[in-house]
This record gives structure tokens, sequence and C-alpha cells, in this order.
């Protein structure tokens, strides 16, 4: 069986009882950096030692199916090194393989740096979206096509770069933009700063130091939104579907309110 073990995004105290239990008994954990593993299990008082498979972005690939395999016999616990596996680090290409293969796979769940920092940001949490780390070339073309995205979007940045990625938001998204740098969530130097794009883009122009997480707000619905977004209602409705879910449904993908959009289709009948 291939086990998924979150582990903590800094705090050791966030180690779920899970956690500890599993690295005290299996034998064979597979890690994005058998360093950190070796780490965790000394600051953790965990005795077992295990044997221990590096399973990284290099080779994951390569190794899925040797673990898979492993995985038919005995339990494999695999870990990233801070947070979920395969939430933008190893482990996907692994659970796909594992899928395919019919292996059991399951999941300790626990710190995920994503959802921490969309908790504590601020912005609207019922619908958002995972982008990952922005990308080194193309930044600004690749935010760009994010710009009418409603849902609220968390990135991932490295400290050096967040100064120039606040910059490029607000110039995709508009500099009033409202804007979360998460850094070194759980940890003693936590900070969570809240302003504009344009606010942050000065105040980190130098850069930061730590883990960091950005929380953007989504974009705004525009008035001009609204008469594609009828027509998809209409086209839902003559297909059977209820006015109301129909509504539902294309405020959902719009950002439009539904009270409004529900409004501006019975106008229309």
């Amino acid at each position: 069986m291939i086990i998924l073990g979150a582990t903590p995004i800094g705090n050791l105290g966030d180690a779920s009882r899970r956690l500890i239990d599993a690295l005290s008994t299996v034998e064979i954990i597979a890690s994005e950096d058998t360093r950190t593993t070796i780490h965790l299990l000394s600051a953790l008082g965990v005795e077992n030692r295990p044997r221990l498979i590096a399973i990284h972005e290099h080779n994951e690939t390569d190794k899925a199916a040797e673990i898979v395999e492993l995985a038919r016999e005995r339990d494999v616990l695999v870990l990233s090194d801070a947070g979920m596996p395969a939430i933008s680090d190893p482990g996907f290409p692994l659970v796909a393989a594992a899928a395919a293969a019919d292996v059991r796979v399951t999941v300790l769940p626990g710190p995920s740096a994503v959802l921490a920092a969309l908790a504590v940001s601020g912005l609207p949490t019922d619908r958002f979206v995972f982008e990952g780390f922005l990308p080194r070339k193309g930044r600004l073309a690749h935010l760009a096509a994010l710009a009418r995205e409603p849902r609220t979007l968390v990135f991932f940045e490295s400290p050096h770069r967040v100064g120039g990625a606040l910059a490029d938001i607000a110039e995709a998204f508009g500099p009033e933009r409202r804007v979360v740098v998460c850094r070194e969530l759980t940890k003693l130097h936590e900070e969570v700063a809240r302003g504009t794009a344009a606010e942050l883009a000065d105040r980190f122009s130098e850069g930061a130091r730590g883990e960091i997480c950005l929380v953007v707000e989504g974009a705004a619905a525009q008035a001009s939104d609204l008469p594609t977004a009828l027509a998809e209602v209409r086209s839902l409705v003559e297909s059977g579907m209820r006015l109301k879910d129909a509504t539902a449904e294309v405020a959902a993908a719009t950002g439009i309110p539904r009270r409004d959009l529900y409004e501006a289709a019975l106008r229309e009948r």
C-alpha cells in the first residue's frame, strides 16, 4: 500500500499521531529528500530506521514502477519535505502509477501550506484555484491569462522573486487587487501581510526570507459578462435544467452574483 503522509510545514507540533505511528512502523519511506526525513525522524524521537528511497522531480517517473511493486507486498510511506505529497511536490506520478496498477493508496491528512494560507488570508475561501509556483519565464503573460479568473488564487513563490512576482500581479491584475503574502506559516517568524498588489509589491521589493504563499483576490464580475452568462443560462434551461440550478452553475463559473444573474434571467422571460 502507498501511504501519503503530510508532514509539518514548520512547527513540529503539527505532526499527527498517525504520521508518527507510520514513521515508527513502516519498513520503507520514499521521500523528496532523505536527509530531511532522517532529521524528521530524529526530531520526533522516532527510533525506527526504515529503508529510504529518494523520489524527486528528476527521478520520480523512473522510480514510480519500482515503488509500486514494493507497495504490492508492504506499506510504503511517501513524504515531501513539508506538507502534503503530490501537491506541487513529488507524489502525483507515483499515485497515478499505483492507481493504474490497482495498488491501494491511502492518505494521512495534515498540514498544507495551500490551505493554511487560504484560511488565514481573509479572502473568499468558497472557491479557489491553486496555481503552484509561478513560471520563471513568461510570468507576466501567465498572470495576464489569469486576470479574469473569478476564484481566489493561491501561488507559491521563492523569497528572492516575490517582489517581482507582486509587481507583475499589480500589472496584470491591476494595482488595487487585494493580495495576501503569507510567510513562514506556523514558524516563529510567521507573517501575514495584507494589502493591494501595488502596496505589497513596494513592501517586498527587496525580497523576503522564508517559505512564501501568495493569496490573490479573484476578479470581480464585469457588466459586459452578463449577456454571455445569460445566454449560457438559456442554453442550460433549454436542455432541461431548472432556472435556479442553471443560474447557480453559471454564477459559479463566472463569478457573477447568483441573485443578480437569476433576477436578470427572470426579466428576460
